[in-house]
């Protein structure tokens, strides 16, 4: 593993796509701030923390074999890793809220971020994002934030966790390789927030409605089971989950 740090970048997803723009890097090449100025988000949210107190770092994936339509599987795989680590360390009540964030109870704790380059009709390589709330304890008016110190009452050691998620990444991949992506997608799909329970959403069109979620799409979209027992599928920033 490659490691590179940085005291501070606007975001560590853009300084390690700019640098394979430019240079050869290793698989897992790995950038890590103190302080990212202008993190990212789904769809171009932005993603604030507090400089030395949290992870916030990028991981490239190169020698991908993943056809275009199925850069979800990514998602899958990072959400699987950060899961895993934090479960090692006795974070409680985790699921992972369709997409990719990963909340202890209704906490948010993590955000994922996966961007990739394409070549043809295959994934070249991808950048994965991860931020995840470490020693910060205050949050300002994001209410439904949390991290893990005030989860677990301990300060905890950034790189140490760092490695952990990367040893995970690496296992997760390892096993798409070795066994298909159909058990990782089974595990994910186990592990997501309110699965199979009744819950409220709201649409574009801002009216709300009930349903169950079912599962996820191999292309990234939400499985929800509304009246009748129809299945419909929504892609991101077309529905809301309300609880």
């Amino acid at each position: 593993m490659h490691l590179i740090k940085l005291n501070a970048t606007e975001s560590t997803n853009d300084y390690l796509k700019e640098m394979a723009l430019h240079t050869v890097l290793t698989d897992f090449t790995v950038v890590t701030a103190n302080n990212q100025t202008k993190g990212k988000g789904q769809m171009g949210s932005s993603w604030q923390v507090e400089s030395g107190k949290n992870l916030t770092f990028s991981v490239l994936k190169s020698d991908l074999r993943l056809a275009s339509d199925t850069l979800f599987l990514l998602n899958v795989i990072v959400s699987l890793a950060v899961h895993s680590t934090l479960k090692s360390i006795g974070v409680p009540d985790l699921r992972i809220k369709w997409p990719n964030d990963i909340l202890s109870g209704s906490f948010k704790i993590c955000g994922i971020l996966v961007e990739s380059q394409l070549s043809g009709p295959q994934l070249k390589l991808a950048i994965l994002g991860i931020g995840l709330n470490v020693n910060q304890t205050k949050f300002g008016s994001l209410v439904n934030a949390s991290s893990l110190k005030l989860l677990l009452g301990k300060t905890l050691e950034l790189e140490e966790l760092l490695f952990s998620v990367v040893k995970q990444l690496k296992k997760y991949f390892q096993k798409f390789e070795n066994d298909g992506p159909q058990e990782i997608w089974n595990e994910y799909t186990q592990l997501l927030f309110r699965l199979n329970k009744p819950s409220t959403f709201k649409n574009v069109e801002d009216q709300m409605f009930m349903g169950f979620i079912r599962g996820v799409s191999p292309q990234g979209k939400l499985q929800i089971e509304l009246e009748d027992h129809i299945l419909k599928e929504f892609g991101l920033k077309e529905v809301k989950l309300l609880y």
